[in-house]
């Protein structure tokens, strides 16, 4: 899973004592001019896909490797293996420092260092979860099926899924990083279709937990069902500069765009809309971003970052008022600031970068329905299309596929498709009017509750 064997800080112990170990017996050859980093990380994880009562598709899976960064002289050289065997271990130290020689120099080329943060514990493993029955994963994917096609005869159900995954790792540095963390989580989610005269409408519905005791199984089929029976019978709504209602998931789904812009990565590399601008109003004053991996409602949640450094809670704008950006060590000593703890890597094949964890919408005080019972005419998005690809986010540019329900009169009406939503990342920050209440923990980065926007260009129909 990633880099998610992160999210529990652990002492060492006789559990984890080998993989300290193997990580040890690369660092102690270590030679005055370089710096060794050694990521270890092993797990195991299962995904079920039941369609028509039968499991169509079973993976049960386990995994393990070792990633080698050595920097010399500002040069970096990296290099991996999917195994814990020392004799390959040691063959890919050899390999990392070769491949040093075939590295331009970088001025800020540098492991991180302890930087005196504290870990906040949280308790991201559940023993529940990890000694949960397989044929009872199988049986909660085929319940959430049969619950979904219960509630509406209209009903198809495409598939329902189980995921869930866990494991354990470290790092350990020449620089005197030396951390150890485990962890599991899990989901279950259903898609379903409803057909009518002019086409197939699809909707969606999950559960998050930290183990499936959690799960709210019925939640997830009302959704599921919800979503895609409210979207029969759609047309085009009319071309207009009108005030949009994003939902939960998809204002979340905004908020991993946002969030992209604010990498140190992107800020260094000149590929951030909002370089140069900390210390000014972006957003409306009711807008506070964070990102905040200690809250452990938030499906990625952490106690760690990739380079073993604490993670930690960063405001990114304040009441609308750009604060900062998140950095690993290498964009914050390119950037000439500190770390925020923010470094990601996807495993053990892979080198840190900088990147938020869980951002986080502060949400306001107001429930969805009296966010729309305030709206004369406007449209509630429930869906959108092409979101990565429609949104530019060097120049902010933004023109995605929509799906929804107009509201009229402060009441949703008729459900609407096929239109487009066009703005700029930069006018959509400033011309929101309200956040609301209904902030959603969902199984991505990013969670928020839903947010009214002013002047927004809907094109449908002529």
């Amino acid at each position: 899973m990633d880099d998610d064997w992160r999210d529990g800080c652990v002492s060492e112990s006789d559990s984890n004592s080998e993989l300290f170990a193997l990580a040890d017996s690369l660092i102690d050859t270590a030679i005055p001019s370089e710096q060794i980093e050694v990521y270890i990380s092993r797990g195991s994880s299962t995904e079920v896909r039941v369609h028509n009562g039968d499991v169509e598709h079973f993976v049960s899976a386990m995994s393990s490797g070792i990633g080698v960064r050595v920097i010399n002289n500002g040069r970096t050289g990296f290099a991996h293996a999917g195994t814990l065997d020392a004799e390959i271990a040691s063959q890919v130290l050899a390999e990392a420092r070769e491949n040093v020689s075939f590295s331009s120099v970088d001025e800020w080329a540098a492991l991180a260092e302890p930087d005196g943060v504290g870990v906040t514990e949280q308790e991201l493993w559940s023993d529940e979860l990890e000694s949960y029955p397989t044929a009872e994963k199988i049986e909660l994917a085929k319940k959430l099926e049969q619950m979904t096609l219960d509630r509406d005869s209209r009903i198809r159900v495409d598939d329902t899924n189980f995921v869930d995954g866990g494991g354990e790792g470290l790092v350990v540095t020449t620089t005197g990083i030396r951390r150890y963390g485990r962890s599991n989580s899990c989901y279950l989610s259903v898609s379903t279709l409803a057909d009518d005269t002019d086409g197939t409408r699809t909707g969606f519905g999950f559960a998050v937990g930290a183990h499936p005791g959690e799960f709210d199984v019925e939640r997830a089929a009302r959704d599921g069902v919800d979503r895609a029976t409210r979207l029969l019978g759609a047309s085009k709504p009319a071309s207009r500069s009108t005030t949009v209602v994003l939902d939960p998931f998809v204002a979340s789904q905004l908020l991993g765009i946002i969030g992209s812009t604010l990498s140190g990565d992107a800020v260094v590399r000149g590929r951030s809309l909002f370089a140069d601008r900390v210390g000014e109003s972006i957003a409306a004053p009711t807008f506070t971003l964070v990102d905040d991996p200690t809250d452990r409602r938030a499906y990625t949640a952490t106690d760690l970052d990739g380079e073993g450094l604490a993670a930690r809670r960063n405001v990114l704008i304040d009441s609308g008022e750009l604060r900062g950006f998140v950095h690993s060590s290498y964009s914050a000593r390119r950037a000439g600031e500190g770390t925020t703890g923010n470094a990601l890597r996807g495993g053990y094949a892979g080198s840190p970068s900088a990147g938020c964890h869980a951002l986080q919408l502060v949400p306001g005080d107001q429930a969805q329905a009296d966010l729309i019972a305030s709206i004369d005419d406007g449209v509630l998005i429930e869906g959108v299309s092409g979101l990565h690809s429609g949104v530019n986010t060097v120049s902010g540019d933004f023109s995605v596929g929509a799906t929804g329900m107009s509201i009229r009169n402060g009441a949703i009406a008729e459900p609407v498709r096929e239109f487009t939503i066009a703005s700029t990342i930069q006018r959509l920050l400033n011309d929101i009017v309200e956040v609301g209440a209904d902030l959603e923990w969902l199984p991505m980065r990013a969670s928020a509750p839903s947010l009214v926007i002013r002047d927004v260009m809907v094109s449908g129909s002529s």
